[in-house]
């Protein structure tokens, strides 16, 4: 691999990294940020526990979207109120579900969101084991010899092959 080569592969692999944390700091917008540094990184932290409803998988201190603004603007008033991280998480709770957190609770709404990755990994250990007990059960050699039968259907096809007619066509020809 030449020195141009190995240049070319590493900005390959930069770029889509740089993109990928540049659109993370662009989320939250310069007129967003709270003047206090102890209030803005409460803001912050909360705001990465957060899910955007609208992308469903980014935290809303890293989403674009413009619902994921009005969260994190309301998120910011409420601290600035004075409201405590609960109390903020409580009240976009009551006002979005339980969805709206990146990390819901285990309680018995949540308890199929919570147990269906172990359900899932429970059925393929199921499945791999009922399938090395499957091929434990078959023989291991593979080289069994032919019954009859088969070693005479064996030469017949082969015969076939070769131009030449099989045991059983000239028995069945002779008067």
């Amino acid at each position: 691999m030449t020195l141009h080569s190995c240049r070319a592969a590493v900005r390959l692999l930069v770029l889509p990294f740089m993109l990928l944390v540049s659109a993370t700091v662009l989320a939250v917008q310069p007129d967003e940020v709270l003047s206090d540094p102890v209030l803005e990184a409460r803001a912050r932290e909360l705001s990465a526990e957060l899910r955007c409803v609208v992308c469903q998988n980014q935290s809303i201190d890293d989403s674009n979207a413009p619902l994921a603004r009005d969260l994190r603007l309301l998120l910011r008033e409420r601290l600035v109120a004075g409201d405590s991280d609960e109390a903020v998480k409580r009240f976009l709770v009551e006002r979005y579900g339980t969805f709206v957190l990146l990390k819901p609770p285990f309680d018995g709404r949540t308890v199929l969101l919570w147990l269906t990755p172990l359900l899932v990994l429970g059925g393929a250990a199921v499945l791999v084991i009922r399938q090395l007990g499957r091929a434990r059960a078959l023989p291991r050699d593979a080289s069994r010899e032919l019954t009859r039968d088969e070693e005479e259907r064996l030469r017949r096809l082969l015969a076939q092959d070769d131009g030449q007619p099989s045991p059983a066509r000239e028995s069945s020809t002779d008067p």
